[in-house]
């Protein structure tokens, strides 16, 4: 079995448990080899609440660091999207991918910047 799909089973397999509410959105998580993607959808309406990525307006100009730094600077803009949101929690989808590097930064910036989970 390759590797993407692998990583897609343990997605399927990890949707079926989690849902996003319209009290607890879910906080999905996508990275890529160069950049790495943030979105909080609430799943009874099918609507994307909020979204950040390392290529957001927002974060152009701050390419210094490692790719690390780039999902710890998407997880603060998350969160601070979520506030205007109107958005205090959310149940993380990491996505199919360990918890682990870049996805880890992400989710424990988010928490830093006042995200419950």
């Amino acid at each position: 079995m390759a590797v993407v799909e692998a990583r897609i089973k343990r997605k399927n397999r990890i949707r079926k448990k989690l849902s996003g509410s319209t009290e607890r959105p879910r906080l999905t998580v996508y990275k890529s080899l160069k950049h790495i993607y943030a979105q909080v959808v609430d799943d009874s309406t099918g609507k994307t609440l909020a979204y950040a990525s390392s290529l957001s307006k927002e974060l152009k100009g701050q390419d210094e660091g490692d790719k690390k730094d780039d999902a710890k600077r998407v997880g603060k803009l998350i969160a601070e999207k979520c506030k205007a949101a109107n958005v205090e929690a959310v149940v993380f989808d990491r996505n199919g991918f360990p918890y682990h590097g870049r996805i880890a930064a992400v989710a424990d910036a988010a928490r830093e910047a006042g995200l419950k989970f």
